[in-house]
């Protein structure tokens, strides 16, 4: 999707309305760091630092809807219990979404605890009741929907099999009059009905079908052997870094292909698919149209920790990398630095940070640059502007301008990041991007490298490479001015 198409929708989908109905869920996140195992058992000790706590399942959905813009009304079922008022809690504090919770003092909220160490999951503990919705509480559910689906353009329905989407919430959710579009986790799509889209991920719809779905040839198959199998008018099957594929009852199967991501945590990624996508059509958007920028969404999702939000300007940047080259994508403002290295630490990946003018860059740099990247997990070069390479240089310097000399450094393997600075120093660069490591080099002492002591105040340290005798840009420029002619 190019910018101006992408900015135009996200203008259209500003205060667009949908109803999402299905299991709300909390989700907490435990973060900790594990350093020991435990002398009770073998299993690793988790110090606990931070705690998280947001709306999962349909909550998420609406979360996402209320993210890129839109006003959604949430449907759901939450226990007499804390967790259902934590819920409550967070939903008020929410801007766009309006709540219509309905309580069962029989079932507990579900909530989902996930353990997280280094970027990665040690355990899930799950709390729920995986049991349909009966008697009084089925009819709050389904008198709810039908006063606030009611007219709607589009009515998201979030099947997690917790209870919620019995057949009477279904059918409520269709005499609405407006698209039904579900997201199932069922292993059968008839008791949906004739809603207009279906959406599984590929294992759900092998689920579904019992048949295999690895390639082109194979969804295709399935997606057939699926539409004869309920009444909906199409099933949207999403493929993760494959993109999606589209059956509409009568047609040929359209396949748009996915982008390579960088995946994080897919967890919540089809929520965001869900929401972006009905959005999109609530607001009028072509269907090809609405699948690209649901793709584009849930690409910028798996890149986040947990179940995230996307924001329409994280959409525009990454819409805009997509366009760039490998190279121009590393180049970056403080900002996006900051936010890198924040995704970087979730992972556990260790930060080194450098800096230079790198005006003609040579072997010297290239074997400083490769030192520097032996020491950490990526590393972020710190670039002088034009400016202040003259006020540290002198006039004539530098020789590149700063376009030119931070494409050079963003073409090498060993920087994942150039980020240009106009100040003297880069001691604001540093305090924002808090390496675990600092390299200068071995012309410096370890006292002089500007940022030394801040680094190690917080556990970091300062390491100096080595430089190759008879190569630096001095010595390129005079041997340069040598054979210039008289």
């Amino acid at each position: 999707m190019d910018l101006s198409t992408l900015q135009q929708l996200l203008t259209r989908l500003s205060g667009a309305r949908i109803v999402c109905v299905g299991d709300l869920m909390v989700d907490r996140f435990v973060y900790g760091d594990v350093t020991r195992v435990s002398p009770e058992a073998p299993i690793p000790v988790l110090a606990r630092e931070r705690e998280l706590v947001m709306l999962g399942g349909a909550g998420n959905v609406a979360r996402n809807v209320a993210a890129l813009g839109g006003d959604v009304a949430l449907v759901g079922l939450v226990g007499g219990d804390s967790e259902g008022h934590e819920a409550l809690r967070l939903i008020g504090d929410q801007t766009g979404i309006e709540g219509f919770l309905v309580t069962d003092p029989g079932r507990p909220t579900t909530l989902k605890t996930r353990f997280v160490s280094g970027g990665q999951q040690l355990l899930r503990v799950d709390l729920e009741a995986s049991i349909p919705a009966v008697g009084d509480v089925e009819q709050r559910l389904v008198r709810t929907v039908r006063d606030v689906a009611k007219g709607a353009g589009v009515v998201l329905i979030s099947d997690y099999g917790k209870g919620v989407v019995t057949d009477a919430v279904i059918a409520a959710c269709r005499e609405a009059g407006g698209m039904v579009i579900v997201d199932s986790k069922a292993r059968s799509f008839l008791r949906y009905g004739e809603v207009d889209v279906i959406k599984p991920n590929a294992g759900e719809l092998a689920y579904a079908t019992g048949l295999p779905t690895s390639t082109n040839p194979e969804i295709e198959a399935a997606l057939a052997h699926a539409l004869n199998l309920c009444e909906a008018k199409a099933i949207l099957v999403t493929r993760a870094a494959k993109g999606i594929s589209l059956a509409v009852r009568g047609e040929a199967v359209q396949h748009f292909p996915g982008v390579p991501r960088d995946v994080f945590d897919a967890s919540g990624a089809g929520d965001t698919t869900i929401a972006a996508l009905g959005l999109a059509l609530a607001a009028g958007t072509p269907v090809e149209q609405a699948i690209e920028f649901a793709m584009l969404a849930s690409g910028v999702a798996v890149g986040k920790a947990g179940t995230a939000t996307v924001l329409p300007e994280e959409l525009i940047e990454a819409s805009l990398t997509a366009h760039m080259a490998p190279a121009e994508g590393k180049i970056v403002t403080p900002q996006r630095m900051a936010d890198e290295i924040a995704r970087w630490r979730a992972k556990g990946l260790r930060v080194g940070f450098t800096n230079g003018c790198f005006d003609i860059l040579h072997r010297g740099h290239v074997t400083y640059l490769n030192q520097a990247r032996s020491w950490c997990d990526r590393l972020v070069v710190g670039l002088n502007s034009d400016r202040s390479v003259t006020a540290l240089k002198g006039e004539g310097r530098p020789v590149n301008d700063l376009e030119g000399r931070a494409m050079v450094l963003a073409g090498l393997g060993a920087v994942d990041l150039v980020v240009p600075f106009d100040e003297d120093t880069p001691i604001k660069l540093i305090e924002a991007a808090r390496p675990e490591v600092l390299i200068k080099g071995a012309d410096y002492s370890e006292d002089q490298v500007v940022g030394g002591d801040l680094v190690k105040t917080w556990g970091g340290e300062v390491r100096l490479a080595q430089i190759v005798d008879g190569y630096s840009t001095t010595a390129a420029i005079a041997r340069m001015t040598a054979k210039e002619p008289t």
